[in-house]
């Protein structure tokens, strides 16, 4: 018997699952996410409700992938077994992952954790489909933070100086995360990654809530080495 005709109490079939997640669903929290660009109607919190009782489930996270639904998509990224994805299943999940969070979750759940992440950086980096690239630039950023030798970080801020305003907004918010990581991480780059944020002014007015962080990479940059050096 396949999946959708067989269950039991820890192994929920797709169709349940989808159920359940229909049951869960709620037009406020849609009109929420709709704002931003998002298509899920499910409290996060109680996704992740679910995702707790299921565990890790392999095999029915790549069927509840496969349905295309946001939120079972979402879920399916919470119960994957990251390691167990291959390099082209992941490059078909980034490129059919177009809304927001599921893009994300998908690089921060599935890629980062994967054993492919970084060809698949290298490889998505140059990516015609900006959406694609945004997941490179992505990884990049996080490879900054905490494995860079080998990146010539010089080369990337040439890049971000010559094309992140004109960058189509979710891969100017990626470019604009690797330059203030740059800023952040490396202090002998870090003037140069503070001169371009300041001439290039992305996100300088973009609204930041009270006591947060502002994305605006000269002010991010000034406050992560301020609580870095606070730290000792």
């Amino acid at each position: 018997m396949t999946r959708t005709e067989q269950s039991t109490a820890d192994t929920p079939t797709t169709t349940e699952v989808l159920a359940e997640l229909s049951d869960l669903a709620d037009p406020r929290i849609l009109a929420v996410n709709a704002r931003r660009g998002d298509d899920h109607a499910v409290n996060l919190t109680k996704l992740r409700a679910v995702a707790k009782r299921l565990k890790t489930q392999h095999d029915l996270a790549r069927d509840l992938w496969s349905t295309g639904d946001t939120a079972a998509r979402l879920l399916a990224l919470l119960v994957c077994r990251p390691k167990a994805f291959d390099r082209d299943e992941l490059d078909t999940m980034i490129r059919q992952a177009r809304t927001p969070k599921v893009h994300d979750w998908c690089v921060n759940y599935a890629v980062k954790k994967s054993a492919h992440a970084e060809e698949l950086r290298r490889m998505w980096h140059t990516d015609a489909d900006p959406l694609v690239e945004t997941a490179g630039w992505a990884l990049t950023a996080d490879r900054v933070a905490k494995k860079p030798d080998g990146l010539d970080l010089s080369a990337l801020l040439d890049e971000i100086e010559e094309r992140m305003t004109s960058a189509p907004d979710r891969l100017q918010w990626a470019m604009n995360t690797c330059l203030a990581q740059i800023g952040i991480s490396h202090p002998d780059q870090r003037e140069r990654a503070v001169r371009i944020g300041e001439r290039l002014e992305v996100l300088k007015d973009y609204p930041t809530p009270p006591h947060c962080t502002s994305p605006y990479a000269p002010e991010w940059i000034a406050e992560m080495v301020r609580r870095q050096e606070a730290r000792g």
